[in-house]
């Protein structure tokens, strides 16, 4: 791995030193598009006026900012650009990797492949690239620090995936600028994650003698600031998202799986049915849970418990095993609410046949008969149909975040963590993932490119042939008719150069 440095990190700016040395644009570089950021939120958070560090680039970089050009057209990930062109071919669904002269980063593998004619577009969107984290010095100004790329402090390796729904836009934003509010929160706290135990003040002045035992009595690691730094960067990208889609008259929301490395330990953060997981030798290790109506009840119940006028009088609070009908009234049926895990029994009023809160079974299930997924992000102008119902105090974008540590694991040479949308998950299961992931790393020991090769042949599974109108499986059952999208991570060699 090349040593880091503020040529490689120039991360504020988008810009990254390839290994030739010349500086290249990233996936993490701003759009020239509609999903620019508010020139609201990024001047309160990149930018402070009246700065004369560089007033040529701050001045160039404000009218960037404050001319937003018009709405932009879908595109791919940027990783993928002279690969795929992110047309759409009627009745075709090619599968595209990244081009094999522009690998990724810890030689990460990546496939995806577009749905079968469920929409327009595919709307899944991914992004890899290095974050660096750098000591922000009390006293100079945010421009000086935006345009200046001061001395890298700490170096970070982000993957995500983004799986949109009702439309591509939120997916696109998200995977412009989630990692951009990583970077701002973890910067935030820097000083508190170089620590083993975080100082009580970030300062690290110490008001009362018994800080550090308070601290220790909680039990407070870096790693918890670490969590703590990405549910905070997915509320502020959920905001962001709210912001530029309103602004664009746009709609829509998007699931988010982000795996950040960071100091030798691995984080997986989850808010929506995308899925991690750790494929060993002899073992499957998730790395992240599901997050559906169905995983959420009680959470969502409760609140509509706690906010009844949420549901404006249209849905009922509790749970039955199906829609009620005007003959059950009087009779005493299954049910639960928010406080049971088990079921009870309760006679049936006028009432409890509005329509079910949480209404379906499996990959069926539908939150307010909207949406399949309870975590996410986006989706703030989303009502349910013919009502001013909002679905979106019922999801929550604070992600579930997971730690690997690598210094408790003996980590073997085809150790992979794989991420993918839920396309993949749909069809093939933990085991058969692994089992595909074993095969093929042993018959292909000595090929460079064989993690990418290893993502198609895990797409290519899932998509199946097609056969008529229909795509199966080799077993004849359906394949996936979803977007998929699949990063293959290896992790035994993650401190070479990539």
């Amino acid at each position: 791995m090349t040593r880091p440095t503020a040529a490689n990190f120039c991360f504020g700016l988008g810009l990254v030193a390839s290994s030739r040395g010349e500086i290249a644009t990233l996936t993490c570089c701003p759009p020239s598009r509609s999903f620019l950021m508010s020139s609201v939120w990024f001047k309160k958070h990149f930018s402070r006026s009246g700065s004369t560090a560089n007033p040529g680039k701050a001045e160039a970089l404000g009218r960037g900012v404050e001319q937003l050009p018009a709405p932009s057209l879908y595109r791919r990930p940027k990783f993928l650009r002279g690969v795929c062109s992110g047309e759409r071919l009627p009745g075709r669904r090619p599968i595209y990797c990244p081009a094999r002269d522009r690998p990724l980063q810890w030689r990460t593998g990546y496939a995806e492949v577009i749905n079968a004619e469920k929409s327009e577009f595919n709307e899944d969107q991914a992004t890899c690239c290095q974050i660096s984290i750098r000591r922000r010095e009390t006293g100079i100004e945010e421009q000086d620090w935006l345009i200046l790329c001061s001395n890298q402090y700490l170096a970070g390796y982000y993957w995500a995936l983004f799986d949109g729904h009702g439309g591509p836009d939120a997916a696109i934003i998200a995977s412009n600028y989630l990692h951009y509010c990583i970077k701002q929160k973890l910067e935030e706290v820097v000083e508190g994650i170089t620590e083993a135990r975080p100082p009580m003040h970030l300062s690290g002045c110490c008001i009362c003698p018994s800080d550090p035992q308070f601290v220790e009595e909680k039990q407070i690691q870096q790693e918890d600031v670490v969590i703590g730094a990405l549910e905070n960067a997915f509320q502020e990208c959920d905001e962001v998202i709210g912001q530029e889609m309103e602004a664009s008259n746009q709609s829509g929301g998007c699931t988010a799986l982000a795996a950040l490395y960071l100091q030798g330990k691995l984080y997986v953060a989850n808010a929506g049915d995308s899925r991690a997981i750790l494929v060993r030798k002899q073992s499957v290790v998730p790395l992240s849970s599901e997050f559906t109506p169905e995983t959420e009840r009680q959470r969502i119940q409760q609140l509509a418990f706690a906010c009844p006028k949420l549901l404006a009088d249209e849905f009922t609070q509790f749970e039955f095993p199906r829609r009620l009908k005007s003959d059950d009234i009087g009779q005493k049926v299954l049910y639960r609410d928010y406080s049971m895990a088990g079921w009870g029994y309760k006679t049936v009023e006028k009432a409890d046949l509005k329509y079910p809160l949480i209404h379906g079974h499996g990959k069926q299930t539908r939150l307010l008969g909207t949406l399949a997924v309870s975590r996410g992000l986006g989706d703030h102008q989303l009502k349910v149909i013919d009502t001013d119902v909002e679905v979106k105090p019922f999801l929550s974008c604070i992600p579930q975040v997971k730690v690997f540590d690598f210094a408790s694991h003996n980590i073997k040479e085809d150790d992979v963590l794989v991420l993918a949308t839920d396309g993949l998950w749909d069809v093939l299961s933990n085991e058969q993932v692994a089992q595909i992931i074993r095969s093929f790393l042993d018959e292909n020991r000595t090929d460079p490119y064989r993690f990418s090769e290893l993502a198609r042949s895990l797409v290519h599974t899932a998509r199946g042939k097609q056969h008529g109108h229909q795509w199966i499986l080799d077993g004849n059952s359906s394949a996936s008719y979803d977007d998929i999208s699949v990063f293959v991570i290896p992790l035994y060699n993650r401190d070479e150069d990539c």
